[in-house]
């Protein structure tokens, strides 16, 4: 499969049957128009694509579900609208419903499904085709962690039998582990291509260092939390607008308005390296019940102070989460959440052995004591 064009505007990038190539870039740079155009459902400007075999894309998982048929109806009806036959559904409905996890509920209708239900049986469905090439869209937007990996697994599974995939994601530890190159896309264009870890690399090196992230737009709103400022801050709660020494107080400030109560609402962020590493998730019902912040209708502000000493010198990204635990995704970090960044110098240690930046994704100060032999 080629995408070519006639001019230095449009370069020429070619993938070859097999191959999983990642296209990353920030929300707006073109990567679902251009898996629109390869997939026929939107036309170029200019420019080509020339394509050798048949095509499945998952662009809108879910698409042409009907809340009044049961899992079942809907299964036969997606498979349909995807090209599937009847009698090549019926062959792999056992398998489909089993991907999914719901077996219990196949003949229940879809509009009592969760929210995760519903995305896992339609991404089973899609996910079950044969085409020679696969189109992937923000798969990582389905279900919980464990569905995840299944999804992972099984675009692996369609790449390694000689099908081409073509996988757009925000989540460059996914990008980097499962495609053998990445292109990089900003303002429509292409701008990198290459092994995934030099692309990625050079694109979040390249990102701005931004310190807070205020809703604007009022985007992210949901029927429980809609979020209004996340922030890395200094003890007075004033954001960083400079590097960070390792020995000072950080704080992760977030703000929001609660709509509707309900004890599953957690609310926390993700931390990052530069390269895309994930270090750890911090959620504010991590803690034992009686230590969570009182989360009440209407504004609410709640910070957590990194540990001193724990991160290496480096920069940074913090990414927000709102979820409601084992139901519904409203900000997961690596798909499509608020992210915020900051650098951090020097103050790593006290020792005067070590006072530069340590080996490793961490540096934590940790405490040795003398035992009796």
């Amino acid at each position: 499969m080629t995408k070519c064009g006639r001019c230095a505007e449009f370069p020429l990038v070619e993938v070859k049957q097999g191959e999983i190539l990642g296209i990353i870039g920030r929300n707006g740079a073109g990567k679902s128009t251009l898996l629109k155009i390869l997939s026929r459902v939107t036309l170029p400007t200019k420019g080509e694509v020339r394509i050798k075999g048949r095509i499945a894309s998952l662009l809108e998982v879910g698409t042409g579900f009907h809340p009044e048929l049961t899992g079942r109806e809907n299964t036969f009806l997606n498979g349909a609208i995807l090209g599937m036959s009847r009698s090549e559904i019926k062959m792999k409905f056992d398998e489909i419903v089993a991907f999914a996890g719901i077996e219990t509920y196949i003949d229940t209708p879809v509009k009592r499904y969760s929210s995760g239900m519903y995305v896992r049986l339609a991404f089973a469905v899609a996910a079950h085709l044969d085409p020679e090439i696969l189109i992937v869209d923000e798969v990582l937007a389905v279900g919980d962690a464990e569905f995840q990996k299944k999804c992972l697994g099984k675009m692996s599974e369609v790449a390694h039998g000689g099908r081409t995939v073509l996988f757009v994601s925000h989540q460059m530890n996914a990008v980097q582990s499962l495609c053998n190159r990445c292109v990089l896309l900003a303002d429509g264009r292409f701008h990198a291509v290459g092994k995934p870890s030099s692309v990625i690399g050079d694109y979040l090196r390249k990102s701005a260092c931004v310190s807070e992230w205020t809703n604007i737009g009022g985007h992210y709103a949901n029927p429980y939390f809609k979020p209004t400022r996340f922030s890395v801050v200094d003890r007075n709660f004033q954001r960083f607008q400079r590097d960070v020494r390792a020995d000072e107080d950080v704080g992760v400030l977030l703000e929001g308005h609660v709509t509707t109560l309900d004890a599953a609402l957690a609310i926390g962020f993700a931390v990052y390296t530069v390269e895309g590493a994930l270090l750890f998730w911090s959620l504010q019902t991590d803690t034992a019940r009686e230590h969570w912040p009182e989360v009440r209708l209407g504004s609410n502000r709640m910070v957590c102070w990194l540990p001193q000493y724990m991160l290496n010198e480096g920069e940074y990204r913090l990414e927000l989460i709102v979820a409601l635990y084992w139901r519904a995704w409203f900000c997961q970090p690596g798909v499509k959440a608020p992210a915020i960044s900051f650098k951090l110098r020097g103050g790593l240690s006290q020792s005067p052995h070590w006072m530069e930046m340590r080996p490793g994704l961490l540096a934590p100060i940790l405490l040795f004591e003398a035992v009796a032999a």
